[in-house]
């Protein structure tokens, strides 16, 4: 077996010939033998965009409010550890070490099921190794997080979708709460090319009697129909919740009521308000097992934390991270920068190639003086000259300077810009983590 976190990161990346393999059976197989059973409540959070402000939003918020959360999200920037989190930790090297080879055993037949929480080898009680199953990297980590937090019995999980829902292999897990933050295309090669295609592959998160949460406006009718069909009670913004925004502050209502005089979150961006509101319904159908006082919601919503998105790093020149990188992202961001007071914008522009790299360029190009675009060095990285290409035949204005990495893009963008220009970078997590790492940034 592999002895540390970093030998485990490259087993579990060597084990299956996909990246990603969509399907429950091979993972619900391996949950069984380890009897990965959550007697904890279970919030699931899928959907194009958003997903991920949402889990930091009702982390922050439960914690406040005393309850031990597991939050398990996906990918990470800059520390595998980022993505498994207990009450507000990142798990440790040791624990995901541990876990990792409890599934290790699992997945290979070597053991039966927990007994407790011991494992009993097939050999020590004269029975045949069950077959082993293949797991991808993504499933591996699954199965860590929900092992975890059993293990360190947390008062609720919440689970991000990694890729679609219906799928993914969150979804072995059943939701007392599911949130679809928003639908849009993205992912075709695994999710289709129609946003009513995509919405049914996210709304399997849904559960037969339980609370189904839409936050985008504009629900999509297969969504709608499929929550009907099982069963799942649905929730859609602007009608069973949503939100009024004031000077300074906003409200929030819901089936259980009006939450008056919130504070905006600590994330920034417009599209932040429809995200608290998801969260809060989420809240509102699991008040029972769950209660939640406005404190704590003043609370967590002041104090979320979420590296990436929109996230200002203080200095001359500002530094604004986000890891938008379809159109639906570029759209938001494109709105906050839009927002901003006049400033010279330097773009530290990178993507991977399988993204709609024309659809974000389009809608970021009216705000963007200086692009500084670069490669990433990864398998579905895109070249510089890709970006260039896609840059030309967009018609942008600005100013395009090619780099080999973005690392070196950024050290040029910090050495140029002024004291009152903008340094924005954006297109992939890769470009996020690269960033950071240059700046020597941390994800707390």
């Amino acid at each position: 077996m592999p002895n540390s976190l970093a030998d485990w990161l490259i087993h579990l990346e060597s084990l299956h010939p996909k990246t990603i393999e969509l399907g429950l059976a091979r993972v619900a197989e391996v949950k069984q033998r380890l009897n990965l059973e959550p007697d904890f409540p279970v919030i699931v959070v899928g959907g194009t965009n958003g997903k991920g402000s949402v889990c930091a939003m009702l982390e922050s918020i439960l914690h406040a409010a005393g309850y031990k959360v597991g939050c398990y999200t996906s990918p990470h920037l800059l520390r595998y550890n980022e993505r498994v989190r207990l009450a507000k930790r990142q798990a440790s090297d040791v624990e995901l070490s541990a876990s990792f080879e409890k599934i290790e055993q699992a997945r290979l037949g070597e053991v039966r099921q927990h007994v407790g929480r011991d494992l009993s080898r097939l050999d020590d009680v004269g029975m045949s190794p069950a077959p082993e199953i293949s797991l991808t990297y993504f499933e591996f980590g699954t199965l860590a997080a929900m092992d975890l937090f059993i293990e360190h019995k947390v008062d609720v999980a919440i689970l991000e979708v990694g890729l679609g829902g219906r799928l993914d292999s969150v979804n072995i897990f059943d939701a007392d709460c599911a949130v679809v933050t928003s639908v849009d295309i993205d992912h075709t090669d695994y999710l289709g090319d129609t946003r009513e295609g995509i919405a049914f592959e996210k709304a399997g998160i849904f559960r037969a009697g339980k609370v189904a949460i839409c936050a985008d406006s504009d629900v999509p009718e297969t969504l709608r129909s499929h929550a009907d069909r099982i069963g799942a009670e649905l929730w859609c913004i602007a009608k069973e919740f949503g939100f009024r925004k004031h000077q300074g502050q906003w409200d929030y209502f819901g089936k259980s009521g009006v939450r008056t005089a919130l504070p905006f979150p600590a994330l920034r961006g417009e599209f932040q308000l429809h995200n608290a509101s998801a969260a809060l319904a989420a809240l509102d159908a699991l008040k029972e097992k769950l209660p939640v006082n406005m404190a704590a919601v003043r609370r967590g919503l002041g104090e979320v934390q979420l590296a990436g998105r929109f996230q200002f790093i203080p200095g001359r020149p500002t530094l604004i991270l986000d890891v938008a990188h379809n159109p639906h992202a570029a759209r938001s961001l494109a709105q906050n920068l839009a927002g901003l007071p006049p400033a010279n914008t330097f773009a530290v522009f990178a993507m991977l190639k399988d993204k709609d790299i024309a659809g974000v360029v389009q809608l970021l190009s009216p705000h963007v003086d200086v692009w500084l675009i670069a490669g990433l060095d990864v398998p579905r990285g895109a070249a510089a000259g890709e970006l260039a290409q896609a840059l030309q035949e967009s018609g942008v204005k600005g100013e395009v300077l090619s780099f080999t990495t973005v690392a070196e893009a950024v050290r040029f963008a910090c050495n140029v810009a002024g004291e009152n220009d903008r340094i924005a970078a954006f297109g992939s997590f890769y470009t996020v983590a690269e960033t950071m790492q240059v700046r020597g940034l941390s994800v707390i």
